[in-house]
């Protein structure tokens, strides 16, 4: 294999790059990024960043000195992959041709139909979308988050620390439990409510209100919550749409091996867009963490450069993190088919918890607030105990 396309250039991209110098790949590589920016740090886009505490600079993924040796085409959108011709064709008409391909495109966050021009209303995925809503809040107002899910939560909270009135609503009873189950998603959503901020759930979004801005989240109940600033953080959706017909197989993202490899040989695919078999569970997950982004792209290259003859390891457990409201709140693993939960040290009450998922006895995940040795330890046990 004498040159390899990496189609993304964010973390898993940057990753993937990395891996490939780092496994002694020595061809032509070729990094291709919609965003005109180089990589940057996301994570910190809804806190820090948002906050004015942390500037555009220290979001840099890559070291001041550091060379890939890579051709670099930002600001360039995929819009094609032709297998057959082993390129890759690009919004403004160019193609770009290689012997292997990592895709690497990651994910959208999804709109709320019917909000499209309306001025104050914010999704927050990318560096000008946080430059955007961070412009907004330091004009304070009132803000609505629809969704509390971990994007809206941190928003929530680096409003709240503004000094902004703030309301998050959530369709689901209780928030956060699709992650985190039902009992732990309620304690940790109670952060909400510990610091004042009002928390409206198990209704939906009807829709917004506003001639050329919004001025109001209309719910489904009938209710009206009067709002200056909107930011929708209900999911987002895997960039997958510019793989139609090219024959790579599609289901939730793009449907890859335990290591990454896909449907089409000498492509594999990596980060938020992919989603891989997991050995332990007997079933794809498409994992949208920092973690998987960094790690799995290592797993990917080597097949990718080995063309499959390299045996799959089992990826670790997923892993995430979130600050909210002053608290570190982490979590490894997979709580979906855990029996029960239990406290191991602190007290949901005191938002000092540590608490281990199980299965029939075993370990599935654990989570902590405020608990960074007892987690750490714990996410070590759960890494051994599904290797």
């Amino acid at each position: 294999m004498r040159s390899v396309a990496v189609v993304g250039a964010s973390l898993a991209g940057l990753s993937a790059a990395r891996s490939l110098r780092k496994q002694g790949f020595d061809g032509r590589l070729v990094v291709i990024g919609d965003e005109l920016h180089r990589p940057y740090d996301r994570p910190p886009l809804s806190k820090e960043f948002l906050a004015g505490t942390l500037g555009e600079a220290e979001l840099a993924l890559e070291a001041q000195d550091e060379d890939l040796g890579a051709e670099w085409l930002l600001g360039a959108r995929a819009t094609g992959l032709d297998h057959a011709r082993r390129a890759v064709r690009l919004a403004d008409g160019r193609e770009v041709r290689a012997d292997g391909f990592v895709i690497a495109t990651g994910a959208a966050a999804r709109a709320l139909p019917g909000s499209a021009g309306l001025a104050g209303v914010h999704t927050l995925r990318t560096l000008d979308d946080a430059r955007a809503l961070r412009d907004e809040l330091a004009r304070g107002g009132r803000l609505v988050v629809i969704g509390a899910g971990f994007v809206g939560a941190e928003v929530a909270s680096t409003a709240y620390a503004l000094g902004i009135d703030v309301t998050v609503v959530e369709a689901a009873p209780t928030p956060l439990a699709g992650p985190l189950g039902e009992t732990m998603g309620a304690v940790v959503s109670a952060l909400h409510t510990d610091h004042g901020v009002r928390l409206v759930c198990g209704v939906g979004v009807k829709g917004l209100s506003g001639e050329e801005r919004v001025d109001a989240v209309l719910l489904e109940d009938g209710r009206s919550i009067p709002a200056d600033i909107v930011v929708v953080g209900v999911g987002a959706r895997p960039n997958v749409e510019w793989l139609e017909g090219s024959g790579i197989a599609l289901d939730n993202g793009v449907k890859c091996g335990a290591d990454g490899r896909t449907s089409l040989a000498g492509v594999v695919a990596v980060g938020d867009c992919a989603n891989w078999y997991d050995p332990r569970a007997g079933h794809h997950r498409r994992v949208e963490h920092w973690t998987g982004a960094r790690e799995r792209p290592d797993a990917a290259v080597a097949a990718l450069l080995a063309g499959g003859a390299v045996e799959p390891g089992v990826p670790r457990p997923p892993y995430f993190w979130s600050d909210q409201y002053g608290v570190r709140i982490q979590f490894a693993g997979h709580a979906a088919g855990a029996d029960s939960v239990t406290v191991e040290a602190g007290s949901a009450d005191g938002r000092d918890v540590l608490a281990v998922y199980r299965r029939a006895g075993d370990p599935v995940a654990v989570l902590g607030m405020n608990q960074p040795r007892l987690f750490m330890r714990w996410r070590k046990q759960l890494a051994a105990t599904a290797s």
